[in-house]
């Protein structure tokens, strides 16, 4: 097997294991462990030198089917990274404060999450897509006294999320959601907003913030473009008469790249 088949068989039974494992989610820890073993081999495979190489190759040859396999892992693996927070979160309330290599990794990219765009005391953020393990909110909010509400569409991970913002976070200024963005009071007055990357719609609801947002807020789009779109969801253009793309912090060791967007100067549209 020649090494681009075996890159495709390599994706597509990842597929298949993270579809498996998103079935048999029962809500509790039972199969936390191959979980966790899944998606740690998944994350160095996405940021294993060779496989850059692997992908350009495969890219190029426009092999039949391929991006379909692409959506689909990519579909899957964002399924089980939404199960993986709750495992944690769960582990966590249990008495288990373990790591996975993954959660590690998200949580090494976030120290600079806006580049020259720094949270002070006085910045309120908003995390689109907080999930059941709200590592963001907690560390930006630790770090910096900032204002942070957490939203997510997904009811159980908003209980969870509120459990362990009051075990690591009590006292912080913190709010979890389950409310869309448009109903969210605080998003016009709303300083710097972060993106989940495998939040599916991001672009949609870029779009869509333009008028809901104040002129100076800054916007961090987590995303993964060629090898890390098999684990995030990608970069897209955007309304240039709406946001300008600043700045991409790329991180080569990291599952997943940031750009950062600043609204279009109103003279300029």
């Amino acid at each position: 097997m020649n090494t681009l088949e075996q890159f495709r068989k390599d994706i597509t039974e990842y597929s298949v294991n993270f579809c498996r494992l998103s079935a048999q989610y029962d809500h509790t820890i039972d199969h936390v462990v191959e979980m966790e073993t899944v998606i740690d081999a998944y994350s160095k495979f996405i940021t294993d030198a060779r496989n850059k190489d692997v992908w350009e190759q495969m890219e190029l040859a426009k092999s039949d089917g391929f991006n379909r396999i692409v959506e689909d892992v990519r579909n899957s693996s964002a399924q089980c990274v939404a199960i993986m927070e709750k495992y944690r979160a769960m582990k966590l309330l249990n008495g288990d404060a373990d790591k996975a290599d993954y959660f590690n990794n998200i949580e090494s990219c976030i120290e600079k999450e806006f580049g020259s765009f720094r949270i002070t005391s006085d910045s309120q953020v908003i995390m689109i897509g907080s999930g059941s393990f709200p590592m963001t909110p907690i560390l930006i909010a630790k770090r910096t006294g900032a204002r942070v509400v957490g939203i997510d569409i997904d009811e159980e991970a908003i209980h969870l999320g509120r459990q362990i913002v009051e075990r690591l976070g009590d006292g912080l200024r913190i709010q979890l959601e389950k409310v869309f963005v448009e109903h969210l009071d605080m998003t016009k007055d709303a300083t710097h907003i972060i993106f989940s990357s495998t939040v599916a719609n991001k672009y949609d609801l870029l779009d869509q913030l333009h008028a809901l947002t104040n002129e100076q807020v800054v916007v961090a789009m987590r995303y993964g473009d060629k090898l890390k779109s098999l684990f995030n969801y990608p970069m897209k253009q955007v309304d240039e008469s709406k946001w300008r793309l600043v700045e991409t912090v790329l991180r080569p060791d990291h599952v997943f790249d940031v750009a950062l967007y600043e609204k279009t100067p109103v003279a300029s549209r």
